[in-house]
Protein backbone atom coordinates (compact mmCIF):
# COMPACT_ATOMS: atom_id res chain seq x y z
CA UNK A 1 0.00 0.00 0.00
CA UNK A 2 1.39 3.38 -1.01
CA UNK A 3 1.99 5.93 1.70
CA UNK A 4 -0.24 9.02 1.36
CA UNK A 5 1.48 12.14 0.09
CA UNK A 6 1.95 14.98 2.55
CA UNK A 7 1.45 18.59 1.55
CA UNK A 8 4.23 20.62 3.13
CA UNK A 9 3.85 24.36 3.56
CA UNK A 10 6.34 27.17 3.14
CA UNK A 11 6.66 30.03 5.59
CA UNK A 12 4.95 32.35 3.09
CA UNK A 13 1.99 29.95 2.73
CA UNK A 14 1.82 29.60 6.51
CA UNK A 15 1.51 33.38 6.93
CA UNK A 16 -0.97 33.60 4.05
CA UNK A 17 -3.19 31.10 5.91
CA UNK A 18 -3.03 33.32 8.98
CA UNK A 19 -3.86 36.44 6.97
CA UNK A 20 -6.80 34.62 5.34
CA UNK A 21 -8.13 33.60 8.76
CA UNK A 22 -7.54 29.86 8.21
CA UNK A 23 -5.08 29.93 11.10
CA UNK A 24 -6.26 32.08 13.98
CA UNK A 25 -4.08 33.61 16.74
CA UNK A 26 -5.78 31.46 19.36
CA UNK A 27 -4.85 28.30 17.39
CA UNK A 28 -1.29 28.34 18.86
CA UNK A 29 0.53 26.65 16.01
CA UNK A 30 4.08 26.58 14.69
CA UNK A 31 5.70 25.54 11.40
CA UNK A 32 8.21 22.69 11.69
CA UNK A 33 9.78 21.34 8.50
CA UNK A 34 6.75 22.25 6.41
CA UNK A 35 4.20 20.80 8.81
CA UNK A 36 1.88 22.84 10.98
CA UNK A 37 1.86 21.61 14.57
CA UNK A 38 -0.66 22.55 17.21
CA UNK A 39 1.15 23.57 20.37
CA UNK A 40 0.07 22.27 23.76
CA UNK A 41 -1.65 24.66 26.15
CA UNK A 42 0.76 26.29 28.56
CA UNK A 43 0.27 24.82 32.02
CA UNK A 44 1.16 26.40 35.35
CA UNK A 45 4.57 24.68 35.81
CA UNK A 46 5.52 25.38 32.20
CA UNK A 47 4.64 29.08 32.50
CA UNK A 48 6.46 29.40 35.82
CA UNK A 49 9.58 27.73 34.37
CA UNK A 50 9.60 30.17 31.42
CA UNK A 51 9.36 33.02 33.95
CA UNK A 52 12.29 31.58 35.94
CA UNK A 53 14.37 31.29 32.76
CA UNK A 54 13.52 34.84 31.71
CA UNK A 55 14.44 36.12 35.16
CA UNK A 56 17.76 34.23 35.09
CA UNK A 57 18.77 35.62 31.70
CA UNK A 58 17.45 39.13 32.38
CA UNK A 59 20.85 39.95 33.92
CA UNK A 60 22.52 39.52 30.50
CA UNK A 61 19.78 41.59 28.90
CA UNK A 62 20.12 44.37 31.47
CA UNK A 63 23.87 44.46 30.77
CA UNK A 64 23.08 45.00 27.07
CA UNK A 65 24.71 41.71 26.09
CA UNK A 66 21.61 39.94 24.68
CA UNK A 67 18.02 40.36 23.65
CA UNK A 68 15.46 37.95 25.06
CA UNK A 69 12.51 36.69 23.06
CA UNK A 70 9.90 34.61 24.83
CA UNK A 71 7.58 32.30 22.88
CA UNK A 72 8.12 34.19 19.61
CA UNK A 73 9.00 32.78 16.17
CA UNK A 74 12.55 32.13 15.03
CA UNK A 75 12.93 31.95 11.23
CA UNK A 76 15.10 28.87 10.69
CA UNK A 77 14.27 28.22 7.01
CA UNK A 78 11.55 28.62 4.41
CA UNK A 79 9.87 25.57 5.98
CA UNK A 80 10.48 26.04 9.70
CA UNK A 81 9.54 28.78 12.10
CA UNK A 82 9.26 27.32 15.60
CA UNK A 83 8.41 29.32 18.70
CA UNK A 84 10.90 28.33 21.40
CA UNK A 85 9.97 29.18 24.96
CA UNK A 86 12.99 31.46 25.25
CA UNK A 87 15.50 32.65 22.66
CA UNK A 88 18.74 34.26 23.78
CA UNK A 89 19.71 36.48 20.85
CA UNK A 90 22.42 38.83 19.71
CA UNK A 91 21.45 42.28 20.95
CA UNK A 92 18.69 43.83 18.81
CA UNK A 93 18.14 47.55 18.71
CA UNK A 94 15.28 49.77 17.63
CA UNK A 95 15.67 50.80 14.01
CA UNK A 96 17.52 47.58 13.16
CA UNK A 97 16.18 44.48 11.41
CA UNK A 98 12.65 44.00 12.72
CA UNK A 99 12.06 40.56 11.17
CA UNK A 100 12.01 37.32 13.11
CA UNK A 101 15.50 36.31 14.23
CA UNK A 102 17.45 33.87 12.07
CA UNK A 103 20.02 31.24 13.14
CA UNK A 104 22.93 33.67 12.85
CA UNK A 105 21.28 35.85 15.51
CA UNK A 106 20.83 33.02 18.05
CA UNK A 107 23.11 32.24 20.98
CA UNK A 108 20.77 29.76 22.65
CA UNK A 109 17.23 28.40 22.23
CA UNK A 110 15.37 26.97 25.23
CA UNK A 111 12.35 24.68 25.19
CA UNK A 112 10.33 23.79 28.29
CA UNK A 113 8.66 20.41 27.98
CA UNK A 114 6.07 18.51 29.89
CA UNK A 115 3.50 17.07 27.48
CA UNK A 116 5.66 18.08 24.46
CA UNK A 117 8.82 16.26 25.61
CA UNK A 118 8.91 13.54 22.95
CA UNK A 119 8.20 15.98 20.11
CA UNK A 120 10.83 18.44 21.36
CA UNK A 121 13.47 15.69 21.59
CA UNK A 122 12.64 14.02 18.25
CA UNK A 123 11.74 17.05 16.13
CA UNK A 124 12.93 20.35 17.51
CA UNK A 125 16.39 19.49 18.84
CA UNK A 126 17.49 17.79 15.58
CA UNK A 127 16.00 20.71 13.60
CA UNK A 128 17.92 23.23 15.70
CA UNK A 129 21.14 21.26 15.13
CA UNK A 130 20.61 21.04 11.35
CA UNK A 131 20.05 24.81 11.25
CA UNK A 132 23.33 25.44 13.09
CA UNK A 133 21.92 26.70 16.39
CA UNK A 134 25.08 26.47 18.56
CA UNK A 135 23.29 25.49 21.75
CA UNK A 136 19.80 24.45 22.81
CA UNK A 137 18.43 23.60 26.22
CA UNK A 138 15.45 21.39 26.96
CA UNK A 139 13.94 21.71 30.44
CA UNK A 140 12.26 18.35 31.06
CA UNK A 141 9.58 19.04 33.68
CA UNK A 142 8.55 15.38 33.85
CA UNK A 143 11.96 14.35 35.28
CA UNK A 144 13.21 17.73 36.58
CA UNK A 145 16.23 17.57 34.29
CA UNK A 146 17.95 20.14 32.10
CA UNK A 147 19.21 18.65 28.84
CA UNK A 148 21.98 20.74 27.25
CA UNK A 149 22.55 20.21 23.50
CA UNK A 150 25.80 21.43 21.95
CA UNK A 151 28.03 20.92 18.91
CA UNK A 152 25.43 20.93 16.11
CA UNK A 153 25.75 18.87 12.94
CA UNK A 154 23.46 17.80 10.09
CA UNK A 155 22.80 14.57 12.03
CA UNK A 156 21.93 16.30 15.31
CA UNK A 157 23.80 17.57 18.34
CA UNK A 158 26.99 15.65 19.06
CA UNK A 159 27.00 16.56 22.75
CA UNK A 160 24.04 16.08 25.08
CA UNK A 161 24.45 16.65 28.79
CA UNK A 162 21.77 15.99 31.46
CA UNK A 163 21.91 18.19 34.54
CA UNK A 164 19.95 18.03 37.79
CA UNK A 165 19.46 20.14 40.88
CA UNK A 166 22.85 20.84 42.42
CA UNK A 167 24.53 21.18 39.00
CA UNK A 168 25.57 24.47 37.42
CA UNK A 169 25.72 25.48 33.75
CA UNK A 170 27.07 28.41 31.74
CA UNK A 171 25.91 29.04 28.17
CA UNK A 172 28.66 28.53 25.59
CA UNK A 173 28.48 32.17 24.51
CA UNK A 174 28.73 33.44 28.10
CA UNK A 175 31.12 31.23 30.10
CA UNK A 176 31.23 33.89 32.82
CA UNK A 177 27.47 33.60 33.40
CA UNK A 178 26.78 30.49 35.46
CA UNK A 179 23.30 29.35 36.46
CA UNK A 180 22.34 26.90 39.20
CA UNK A 181 19.97 24.35 37.66
CA UNK A 182 17.61 24.50 40.65
CA UNK A 183 16.99 28.20 39.97
CA UNK A 184 15.29 27.39 36.65
CA UNK A 185 13.32 24.30 37.71
CA UNK A 186 9.93 25.01 39.30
Amino acid sequence: MAEPLKRLFTRDEYYAMAEAGILKPEDRVELIEGEIYRMSPIGDRHAFCVTLLSDAFSVLSAQGRVSLSSQNPVHLSDFSEPQPDLAILHRRRAGGDSGHPTPSMVYLLIEVADTSLENDQRSKMPLYARCGIPEAWLVDLTRNVLEVYRDPSREGYRSIQRLRRGDRIAPLAFPDFEIAVETILP
